[in-house]
């Protein structure tokens, strides 16, 4: 009974609430009328608003100074927001009621007064109120007072900014369904409904303007601050035209849409690039010089079909009536075919320019790999402690940003390509601290736009990232040598073992040196060796490869060198050292391509034999692709079925399977690897960014690049000695 009474005294207090919210309306218009009726008789500049004096009819006095007219109804509409605010409404109930409220009120106030001094019936005098800009302007004002100042959410919730985004959208593809579609087949509320039937001009917006606001909602998807200011100026713009010529359908739904997107712009906190702005300002200076550039010269040379003598203030004045387009359709000062085509050309120009300007406002932060010295020696000592994983030591390269925990406690390396953040491998670090760690950088990355993918993210790790609500996708296996249980005895190795006594017994010796022995002269000969070995091809590798032979030093790297009868060095393995993992990882493997078969098979049991007597307890070899769906003995079934065929039928173009191939010569265990992403939808993006990560993309030269290509001169001794004679 108690629960009874409750809900009946909250619905009776509801219903004043209400009462008193539509008494205060009605209060306020009728203020506001009042307040018009005493400012009409003053002389202001600019045009009238027909009509807006309800039951004055006589000729000339029922329209307003538009001036005072939105001065007096802003000033109504700030009341209103207030009072909406202080009845508990929020932004976007608040705009919708007060919208409609004021809206109702001045239709049936404007459709009375017209029917009464017009001395006609009811409906021709509302089909009449409907269309008036007295009606029209009212409602949205008090409508934008409630986006303003209704009350915040007291939490934030992303969720509007989806429907928002799609409303947008289909405003733009509405926009660009009408410019798109023939006249005589556009469908009556796509014509009635689109922008170009308010004026001519905007009959060259209509497509641009389309594109424009649908090419936006994906940055108002992702709650970007700078799509949404974008997408209001859109809006406001095409309110604006439709308003100047009469309030109808289109114009609603704009104004609606423009609203909405002020009641919610608490959505759209997702930050822009800060080096934009300079860059927007010298864009944007550029094309003014530009386009005055080009209208100077065209109207100097074109100077006879003026119709008075050429004048740096006529330049300006034709160059900045094109700009806007006033001239689409000819200038009053010009003549012939160039007074055609001239003001087009321009307004075409501008409007590239615009859409130019418009993308670089609104693009994703730009990716700056400006690390500090601090910082990498930070990443560094964690490497060091705690780097227990293979490929932890690839983080390291100079391509890698490092993104840190709070505590610097943990890290993550990554790189952003195509508006995607690439990391490679699992967090390094504290493993209690990787969960905040990651969900820090989720929320870093899509304050910048960009979206976040793993690579090479290892088993034990993937319910980490499902914990955070990513999703996973097996990606290849990781050959990985036990040292303790390798041997070369057994048939199943024979041909491995084979290759090594063949070299040893042609005279081939190795030589095994951490990075801080390496000799400067050697490290020279060791270059050249990668360098032919690369050839034309770009260094590949970004997860599981170092980007320089000697971006590691001291004992953080090792190299196995294989040396000819002679003593010279004809190829070699270049491993980063785990510490913390006890292991060795394979980055390179370059050689002479003069050296027999089995050279690089001979150098890895030497590097396996190695890490047995220094305490190393695992040797990874190559990342092998997809290698539990390329194994001659794998029979998956249903999906991994079409995705064995598929990549059988690329193999043979992209060499999937040489590395399967080797790595199973040694009869490793294999680590399973996966790609970790956000959504589906992603995966292509994903794809990419991952294939140009790794540069397995086409690359355009860069001049220095172009630079290092051409021929050098190196000098070399006759009578330089061999490196490391005997050592092995």
């Amino acid at each position: 009974m108690s629960r009874a009474r409750s809900l009946a005294r909250h619905a009776a207090l509801r219903a004043v609430v209400a009462a008193s919210g539509l008494v205060a309306v009605v209060l306020t218009c009728v203020a506001a009328v009042g307040l018009l009726y005493q400012v009409a008789a003053w002389r202001t500049p600019g045009t009238k608003v027909l009509d807006a004096l309800p039951l004055d009819e006589l000729p000339h006095r029922s329209g307003s100074g538009a001036i005072a007219f939105v001065a007096v109804w802003a000033g109504a509409a700030v009341i209103l927001g207030l009072v909406a605010r202080s009845l508990g409404a929020g932004r976007l109930v608040g705009a919708a009621w007060l919208g409609a409220s004021v809206a109702t009120w001045s239709v049936i106030a404007t459709t009375v007064s017209l029917a009464i001094v017009r001395q006609t019936s009811l409906a021709p005098a509302l089909h009449a109120a409907l269309g008036l800009r007295a009606v029209a302007v009212p409602a949205v004002l008090c409508g934008v007072g409630g986006a303003l100042l209704g009350r915040p959410r007291r939490e934030a919730c992303h969720r509007s900014s989806v429907p928002l985004a799609l409303l947008v959208a289909a405003t733009g593809a509405l926009t660009l369904l009408e410019a798109v579609l023939p006249a005589h087949s556009r469908f009556a509320v796509v014509d009635y409904l689109a922008p170009a039937r308010v004026h001519p001009l905007t009959s060259a917006l209509v497509a641009p303007l389309g594109i424009a606001l649908v090419a936006l909602a994906r940055g108002l998807r992702r709650r970007k601050r700078r799509a949404w200011q974008a997408s209001l100026l859109l809006l406001v713009v095409t309110s604006a035209l439709h308003l100047l010529h009469s309030f109808n359908a289109g114009a609603l739904v704009t104004v609606a849409v423009a609203v909405a997107l002020i009641a919610g712009r608490d959505e759209f906190s997702a930050p822009g690039d800060p080096a934009a702005p300079p860059r927007l300002a010298r864009r944007a200076a550029l094309l003014l010089v530009g386009l005055y550039a080009y209208g100077f010269v065209a109207i100097w040379a074109n100077r006879v079909t003026a119709d008075q003598p050429y004048t740096i203030g006529l330049a300006v004045r034709e160059t900045s009536a094109s700009i806007v387009g006033m001239e689409w359709n000819g200038s009053a000062h010009l003549t012939g075919e160039f007074a055609e085509w001239f003001g087009v050309s321009v307004f075409v120009v501008a409007l590239v320019g615009v859409a130019w300007l418009l993308r670089a406002w609104v693009a994703p932060w730009r990716y700056r790999n400006l690390l500090e010295d601090r910082e990498r020696r930070v990443a560094h000592g964690l490497v060091t402690q705690w780097g227990v994983d293979t490929l932890s030591p690839f983080a390291l390269r100079a391509d890698k940003s490092y993104f840190f925990g709070e505590d610097e406690g943990a890290f993550l390396a990554y790189r952003v390509v195509g508006g995607v953040a690439v990391v490679a491998g699992d967090p390094i670090g504290d493993p209690g601290g990787f969960p905040a760690l990651f969900a820090h950088f989720i929320a870093h990355a899509h304050a910048r736009g960009w979206r976040v993918a793993v690579l090479g993210v290892s088993e034990q790790r993937l319910a980490l990232y499902h914990g955070l609500g990513l999703q996973s996708l097996y990606h290849g296996d990781e050959a990985v040598l036990d040292v303790a249980a390798f041997s070369l005895d057994g048939r199943s190795i024979r041909k491995v073992r084979q290759s090594g006594h063949r070299l040893v017994a042609a005279g081939f010796t190795t030589v095994t040196l951490p990075a801080g022995d390496i000799v400067p002269e050697l490290r020279d000969r060791l270059a050249r060796i990668a360098e032919d070995w690369r050839g034309d091809q770009p260094e590949r590798g970004f997860t599981m490869a170092l980007d320089s032979l000697f971006r590691l030093e001291g004992g953080d790297a090792l190299f196995v060198i294989g040396l000819d009868p002679a003593g010279e060095p004809a190829g070699f393995l270049h491993f980063a050292v785990s510490r913390a993992g006890s292991a060795l990882s394979l980055s390179t493997m370059p050689r002479n391509r003069s050296t027999p078969n089995g050279f690089n098979e001979w150098l890895v049991c030497e590097a396996v034999a190695w890490a047995r007597s220094n305490g190393v307890r695992r040797v990874s070899l190559n990342f092998a692709p997809f290698a539990a769906l390329l194994a001659p003995e794998a029979e998956p079934s249903g999906t991994r079925r079409v995705q064995r065929r598929a990549l059988l039928a690329l193999k043979g173009h992209f060499q999937l399977d040489n590395l399967l191939l080797f790595n199973r010569k040694f009869l490793p265990g294999w680590e399973r690897r996966f790609v970790v992403y956000e959504r589906r939808a992603d995966l292509p993006r994903v794809g990419f960014a991952a294939l140009a990560a790794e540069a397995y993309l086409p690359k355009l030269p860069s001049l220095a690049g172009l630079r290092s290509r051409l021929p050098t001169r190196r000098s070399r001794r006759r009578d330089e000695p061999a490196f490391a004679r005997g050592r092995t």
